[in-house]
């Protein structure tokens, strides 16, 4: 049987992946500071015997564990580093002396830090554009990131859009433009898991209705694009009481994604209105 080796595997990424795996018949060792359905090392991965007990005799290592940007300003920079750098490069290092086959990273758009900042028009955020880290988080992400693609074992990195909990006006907004369904993203970690030759960096977000010509008017009358693109949204939204977005200061793009491996979200604004109540869309 395949072995996936999943860190970060009691979070809600890592459970989702892990579960994502195990339904397309992955035998998952799970590996977490905190015990959870998925994990069956409770560890933290600064131990080296966590370590190898993680990645030997693992096919693959999808690594989620990590500080996020709830905990800025909560632990201190080198703790950051410590955790997001450190034990990074410690764990590949594990990896390439076991022998794994592949290394999966989930990283986050947050990387792309002030380059989201728009100007003139909302930004369109496809794998070409600069990232700009803001802060301790985007930067030791996307030190990661360099750590992944430096290695012999060829590696994918996956930098997810936003996919936790949000009140339903405000999920709903988030997935014109830059929010992502958990069972996307995991969908996505088994695609490139299994996936024999793709490697690089790839943006994972949702199916978003937008294209790059309509980023200066959705910085300027978004609500004005949705009348006129999605009109059933913009009465679900009014149905609601939800006020429309009078501005979108970016749109992520997975068309690389879409290219490289066959990623194709499923989970939009659509079903977040079919499951918000009041009716379909």
């Amino acid at each position: 049987m395949r072995v996936a080796a999943v860190t970060g595997s009691s979070g809600l990424v890592g459970t989702a992946i892990a579960a994502a795996l195990d339904a397309n018949g992955w035998s998952i060792r799970g590996v977490d500071r905190l015990p959870g359905e998925w994990t069956s090392i409770v560890g933290d991965l600064r131990d080296p015997r966590v370590r190898r007990a993680a990645v030997h005799g693992s096919d693959v290592v999808i690594h989620t564990a990590a500080l996020h940007a709830p905990h800025v300003g909560r632990v201190d920079d080198l703790e950051f580093h410590a955790v997001n750098v450190g034990a990074t490069e410690a764990l590949l290092d594990e990896a390439g002396r076991a022998g794994v086959r592949r290394v999966v990273y989930i990283s986050s758009t947050s990387v792309y830090g002030h380059a989201l900042v728009p100007t003139d028009r909302a930004v369109w955020v496809d794998e070409g554009l600069e990232p700009l880290p803001r802060d301790i988080y985007d930067e030791t992400k996307l030190a990661a990131e360099r750590l992944v693609a430096s290695i012999a074992i060829p590696s994918v990195t996956l930098r997810i859009a936003r996919c936790f909990p949000e009140p339903p006006p405000v999920l709903a907004t988030h997935f014109l433009h830059r929010a992502v369904g958990l069972d996307d993203v995991a969908a996505a970690a088994v695609r490139v898991a299994e996936h024999r030759t793709v490697t690089g960096t790839f943006n994972i977000a949702g199916p978003y209705p937008f294209t790059r010509d309509d980023c200066p008017a959705l910085l300027h009358d978004a609500a004005g694009v949705i009348e006129a693109r999605l009109p059933g949204v913009a009465t679900a939204f009014r149905e609601r009481n939800w006020a429309l977005p009078r501005t979108l200061d970016r749109v992520y793009d997975s068309g690389a994604a879409t290219a490289a491996f066959g990623y194709r979200p499923l989970h939009g604004i659509h079903q977040v209105l079919q499951t918000s109540g009041n009716g379909l869309v």
